[in-house]
């Protein structure tokens, strides 16, 4: 998720600092945010919606005049509105330093990112920078929350930061936040669990009281350790990741031997003990989440001595299914790369979010440049990440069918919902060849073979 990868010294407000909204609103908790990326943003909004008084912290200065104006720095369904009426309300404002008034906050959500390191590993120095923030500042006993994602050991690391020269009691507490990109402030305002991972009992009394108004219809909570609490977050995203993994490998077995993995997706999900969640086969899972998290554990798993070796083969799996996605679709090409011209529409890793972190669309859109096609792609949301992110020399369209004219080959990418059923004779007269590559499967209904198109998905026949 969009997280920060670094956190420097935060100042109080006093020389510089300025805040949006006002204090005039008598919260139910008064809440500091560190971090204003995915997991930060929809927290601060989130409990800011919830009724209580939070304010977001941010070290990047242009980020903060935006978020005061209520821009958000990326596409999340929903979260711009969210937020306004929050800022609009005074129960949410943006800076970066901790003003007076949250100095006395009761509790503190460190929310900043944790990216990989060269071996895998996850880089937690920013969430120390933060705890030593929290220990300067803090005047009023407190609830230190980490939500982001951190190896084990990690808040007992934080507390011996914050328990050196503290002024007043803090206490640490994991807890991992769950959100999917798309569908962010959905899964926070109604989450399936809410976990705390608590050493006392008046730490787990002040996270009660705040996740109270999350809850109304039944209680989620769910208590126990710290260690197991950070563990958790890490093996849920494993678990996933490695379901989606033993598809897609599924999935080129049905592409050797005939088979289809719609069927076998059926067949397996109607099963009650596995259910049909996360088994669609596609171009392998990307973002800012599974992929680190699945190295992160892996890492922290050898370097205690007990490998994980399911883990780490979801891990090569999907590796092998981007490859495996790229040579397919340049399989269509016939050999000839250079001077054809192939529209892949959608680079975000995913519908619904512009982030195109580990997108599966980057190993075939970079295998494309450098054997000489044009690239052109069409994303709602995330074809200027894409260029800035990589600068490849591709054509942006904002239109999808501008994109497909001429083209070669039209590849889909990301499942956004205006690309699952387009007009195909309008594509058959646009297109110089009528090669339609599917990664995500989402038009093997159509019988495009008697359209005049030659068809390939990803583990279903062709047509």
């Amino acid at each position: 998720m969009h997280e920060l990868v670094s956190w420097g010294r935060v100042r109080l407000l006093g020389e510089a600092g300025v805040q949006a909204g006002n204090d005039a609103t008598t919260p139910a908790v008064k809440i500091t945010v560190l971090g204003s990326g995915y997991v930060g943003l929809v927290a601060a909004a989130g409990f800011a919606d919830a009724g209580h008084q939070v304010q977001c912290i941010d070290i990047d200065v242009a980020r903060v005049e935006k978020l005061r104006r209520g821009e958000v720095p990326f596409f999340e369904p929903g979260l711009r509105e969210v937020m306004s009426r929050a800022i609009r309300g005074g129960r949410l404002t943006f800076g970066t330093e901790i003003n007076a008034g949250h100095r006395a906050s009761e509790v503190y959500f460190i929310a900043v990112g944790t990216p990989p390191l060269a071996d895998g590993s996850a880089d937690v120095s920013a969430v120390y920078a933060a705890a030593k923030t929290i220990r300067e500042v803090a005047e009023a006993p407190a609830v230190v929350g980490i939500k982001s994602t951190v190896p084990v050991g990690t808040c007992d690391a934080v507390q011996a930061i914050v328990d050196e020269g503290a002024r007043v009691p803090l206490r640490v507490a994991s807890i991992p936040e769950f959100l999917k990109e798309g569908t962010a402030l959905a899964d926070f305002m109604k989450p399936d669990r809410i976990i705390l991972g608590v050493a006392d009992g008046e730490a787990e009394r002040v996270l009660r009281d705040l996740y109270r108004p999350l809850q109304l219809s039944s209680e989620r909570i769910l208590v126990m350790d710290r260690c197991s609490s950070e563990l958790s977050k890490y093996a849920a995203n494993a678990m996933l990741a490695s379901r989606i993994s033993f598809m897609n490998e599924l999935s080129r077995l049905c592409d050797a031997i005939g088979a289809d993995i719609h069927a076998i997706r059926r067949a397996v999900g109607s099963d009650r003990r596995i259910g049909p969640q996360f088994l669609y086969a596609g171009p392998g899972f990307g973002g800012s989440c599974f992929p680190k998290d699945v190295s992160a554990l892996a890492y922290q798993a050898r370097q205690a001595g007990v490998p994980l070796e399911v883990v780490e083969a979801a891990g090569r799996a999907n590796e092998a299914q981007r490859v495996y996605v790229r040579d397919r679709a340049l399989s269509m090409l016939g050999g000839e790369v250079a001077g054809k011209v192939v529209a892949v529409w959608g680079v975000a890793f995913k519908a619904e979010t512009d982030d195109v972190r580990e997108t599966p669309a980057l190993p075939l859109i970079r295998a494309l440049v450098e054997k000489g096609a044009e690239v052109h792609i069409h994303d709602p949301e995330a074809a200027d990440n894409f260029v800035r992110s990589y600068g490849l020399p591709v054509r942006c369209f904002e239109n999808e069918y501008e994109a497909a004219t001429g083209a070669d080959l039209l590849v889909v990418m990301t499942e956004w919902r205006h690309l699952r059923n387009p007009d195909f004779p309008r594509l058959r007269t646009l297109m110089r060849t009528p090669n339609l590559f599917d990664a995500r499967n989402i038009w093997t209904t159509f019988e495009l073979g008697k359209s005049g198109f030659r068809y390939l998905g990803v583990g279903t026949r062709s047509t």
